[in-house]
């Protein structure tokens, strides 16, 4: 079965580099996730655009719209990437080398960081961000729920406050990174209920094999489980993994023992293409 793992990180950001040295023993740099992809037969990657600066590090209120993937100068051709707003950089100029960024072939979407970033997803700062995905038809990708980062504000990262954004904009797609957790309950009504949201089951557990294996047993998936049969949308959910959080081959095991089979083709493949069209060529 190929794959497609619709949440990955691939730029210099201090706390990836750690959590790959000290938690998830994976090897943060190109050759690394190229390397994981060749053995898990994934055949492409969407990476979550995100920079930060010497000064404050992520969640970075200086970092410059777009945030993209700035490992690399130039992409593997395997690897797309969402674009990352910051919305303290979204003046006019902002804006202008975001759709700029937009027109790239390489960029499939757009990334924004509640909870990292103070705003709620119907904040009127997003506004234009939202016309322009619109007018681009490329999906909005929220962070929901826990943030990596205890300088998050957890208000802000509720999935609650996305039905209103996907309400008052049908003519975008969005999709919640996390499913929202731990608050995936209202995840699943929040996809159940609006036709153009979508959710991904990347980050849900950070580390090695040992670690999925051990949070596998006992009551700490309750809540996942209830809410993914609850939703009963599994034409709704995309695979990602969160990378370098967790090791690929793995994670894919993991989510494979949460998934019906008979949904293994739309989790792990097709839902990301009608989420993504920007990537269908490549896949042809």
């Amino acid at each position: 079965m190929k794959i497609i793992d619709a949440h990955i990180h691939l730029s210099n950001i201090k706390s990836f580099y750690e959590t790959a040295e000290k938690l998830s023993f994976v090897d943060y740099s190109t050759a690394g996730i190229l390397k994981e992809f060749e053995e898990a037969n994934v055949v492409l990657g969407i990476g979550m655009g995100l920079t930060e600066t010497n000064k404050m590090g992520f969640p970075d209120y200086e970092a410059r719209t777009p945030m993209v993937l700035d490992m690399e100068a130039e992409l593997p051709a395997n690897i797309f990437c969402c674009a990352g707003v910051n919305p303290y950089d979204l003046d006019e100029s902002a804006l202008a080398r975001l759709e700029e960024e937009l027109k790239n072939p390489k960029t499939v979407g757009i990334k924004i960081y509640l909870g990292y970033y103070p705003f709620y997803a119907y904040d009127k700062v997003y506004e234009p961000v939202y016309k322009l995905a619109a007018k681009y038809q490329l999906p909005v990708v929220f962070h929901t729920g826990d943030t990596y980062s205890e300088r998050g504000y957890l208000k802000y990262s509720h999935p609650m406050a996305i039905d209103e954004v996907a309400v008052n904009h049908r003519d975008v797609n969005f999709m919640m990174a996390h499913f929202g957790d731990p608050w995936t309950l209202t995840g699943a009504e929040i996809i159940y209920k609006n036709p153009n949201v979508f959710a991904d089951l990347s980050g849900l557990i950070v580390g090695t094999k040992a670690e999925l294996d051990k949070r596998s047993q006992g009551r700490f998936l309750d809540h996942l489980r209830h809410a993914l049969e609850f939703a009963d949308s599994y034409d709704k959910l995309l695979f990602g993994t969160d990378w370098p959080l967790i090791p690929i081959g793995p994670y894919i095991d993991f989510i494979k023992d949460l998934i019906p089979e008979e949904h293994h083709e739309d989790v792990f493949y097709n839902t990301a293409l009608k989420v993504f069209p920007k990537i269908k060529p490549f896949l042809e």
